[in-house]
């Protein structure tokens, strides 16, 4: 029998340099910045970035909810996609299409993010690259040559973090980033994790019982923290294990309503749980809805529980 190579799983080669080569060439889908017929959003690409190349994608909805004639204010959401630090971009259909569900179904004006993946960028490059896009967003609320879909229907003192997977880990971190910086007159009104991305050196009893899951088994998911955490580090560090103790857990209190959304049969649950608890601990504001039943990433192939999500993270949102 072959041994299991987690870079073969996810379509990897590991370099000598320590980059990779990404053998499986990712689908994507463009922006459209014009309303078309059948469309009920529209989006488009602005460069945040040059230097690191990074971008948001925007998106709002096409037809815009009115007051008395007057067009109503929409939530923000900015939005980080999943793919292990590795893999993915604000382009990948998923990512894309559950970004155009968001703004139509809550509707809401959304922020997809582009960060730099691992292994070529470590933590925390993807953090910063998170407060980069939360104060890009600001700056265009008071800018009058700002970017006219945030300004003119965005409503800033109702702007929330949404991220899965790895996205999950980089809105908790990105939260606490920017817990004491200025950012009126944008309000961080709560942070989403869609099954967030945490471990630990000490196997869970989920790591041990999910070890050979299909989707993404122990092997993989060691190698992903491998490639993303600080060189010399282990996965006790914060930025993968955020229960450890630390100066961290002072800004953890600074947080307000969070939503923490998980699956019993995903390989992460038991970190899932016992953040909630430290988020408990600290004193933050609570949502925990943990689905006995699934696996990781089940809300990205099936069409029923992506809806669930999208109707617990609305009403987040509205309440």
């Amino acid at each position: 029998m072959s041994k299991f190579d987690p870079f073969t799983h996810l379509g990897l080669t590991l370099n000598p340099d320590g980059t990779v080569t990404r053998s499986h060439k990712s689908l994507t889908i463009d922006a459209n910045p014009e309303p078309s017929s059948g469309n009920t959003t529209v989006c488009k690409d602005i460069t945040i970035n040059q230097e690191k190349e990074t971008y948001v994608r925007i998106y709002r909805p096409t037809k815009l909810p009115s007051n008395d004639n007057m067009v109503a204010r929409l939530p923000i959401l900015i939005y980080f996609h999943r793919g292990g630090w590795i893999l993915l971009s604000p382009a990948d259909p998923k990512a894309h299409v559950k970004c155009v569900q968001l703004a139509t179904e809550i509707p809401s004006i959304i922020v997809s993010v582009s960060y730099r993946r691992a292994p070529e960028y470590r933590l925390p490059t993807q953090y910063h690259d998170a407060r980069d896009a939360i104060l890009w967003v600001k700056k265009q609320m008071v800018d009058p040559n700002g970017e006219q879909w945030l300004r003119d229907y965005g409503d800033p003192s109702r702007c929330y973090l949404y991220g899965c997977g790895s996205g999950g880990n980089i809105v908790f971190n990105a939260a606490i980033l920017v817990a004491d910086l200025e950012l009126e007159p944008l309000r961080i009104s709560g942070v989403i994790m869609n099954q967030p991305m945490f471990g630990g050196e000490k196997r869970s009893s989920s790591e041990l019982r999910f070890a050979t899951d299909q989707t993404l088994p122990l092997p993989v998911l060691d190698m992903m923290w491998q490639l993303v955490l600080p060189r010399e580090t282990d996965r006790d560090h914060r930025y993968c294990n955020p229960m450890v103790n630390g100066p961290h857990l002072e800004n953890v209190k600074k947080l307000k309503r969070c939503l923490v959304i998980g699956y019993g049969g995903d390989i992460m649950v038991d970190r899932q749980q016992e953040f909630v608890t430290m988020l408990v601990k600290c004193g933050v504001q609570v949502e925990a809805r943990f689905d006995p039943v699934g696996f990781h990433n089940i809300d990205v192939v099936d069409p029923a529980r992506a809806s669930a999500v999208l109707n617990i993270a609305k009403e987040f949102i509205l309440s």
